[in-house]
């Protein structure tokens, strides 16, 4: 079976004027064993991922693993829907988590309670899942950052970067965009993805596709329909 992916929860950058939305992109991978879940998104996800899942005949049961690319409400919030599922976070992120950086306000309290309660397994250094989809530590937006790389048939090397690479303007300028570990290490990260990666799925804007003239595009927007009631 050829590894496959697709975005079940379309994130986006959109902010209020002091804060942000907290939109999260979720991939789902088609592995060779069985399916996986990269991130969770947050609360205002929670139905919509739900959905996302029984439009493609899965209920969060049928979801092998999900893997953590980091702590913040909005990449994990709904861990909780997949009881069954092994979960797979970094121990650095693990520790960082318990003593976040004085301005990094995105951890949920309780969060370590309730991981404990899953099949947990923290990860450290590089590391493959099957024969086509790896990890790698990506740090930088916070110490324990990870991303996935999926080698696939179609689409070249995939890099599913969570907020290693949040949006574009990461890419564009090079350099690393709201760091609670430091610029320099997520700087690093992201070189590291671009010079890898043949598609680059962030962590809140639509998948980034690598050109021939050694640069990275978008093809679509995301749309973001409000519902007044």
């Amino acid at each position: 079976m050829a590894v496959d992916y697709e975005i079940l929860l379309h994130g986006n950058n959109l902010r209020t004027r002091h804060g942000f939305l907290g939109l999260a992109n979720a991939t789902l991978i088609h592995g060779e064993d069985g399916p996986i879940l990269f991130d969770t998104g947050g609360y205002i996800s929670r139905h919509e991922l739900l959905k996302a899942l029984a439009d493609r005949g899965l209920q969060p049961d049928d979801v092998k693993m999900v893997f953590l690319s980091h702590l913040h409400f909005d990449h994990c919030h709904n861990i909780d829907l997949f009881p069954k599922s092994k979960v797979l976070v970094s121990k650095s992120e693990w520790d960082y988590a318990k003593e976040p950086h004085e301005k990094d306000l995105f951890m949920p309290w309780g969060l370590h309670a309730q991981l404990e309660e899953h099949d947990l397994e923290l990860i450290d250094g590089d590391g493959a899942i099957t024969a086509s989809v790896g990890f790698f530590p990506a740090p930088g937006h916070t110490p324990g950052c990870y991303a996935m790389t999926m080698e696939t048939s179609d689409k070249g090397k995939v890099v599913i970067a969570g907020d290693s690479i949040k949006y574009a303007k990461e890419v564009v300028n090079c350099r690393c965009d709201m760091a609670f570990d430091t610029v320099e290490r997520g700087t690093q990260s992201i070189r590291k993805i671009l010079d890898m990666a043949d598609r680059i799925v962030p962590g809140h804007f639509p998948e980034l596709i690598h050109t021939e003239d050694d640069a990275f595009t978008w093809e679509d927007g995301v749309e973001f329909p409000l519902i007044i009631r």
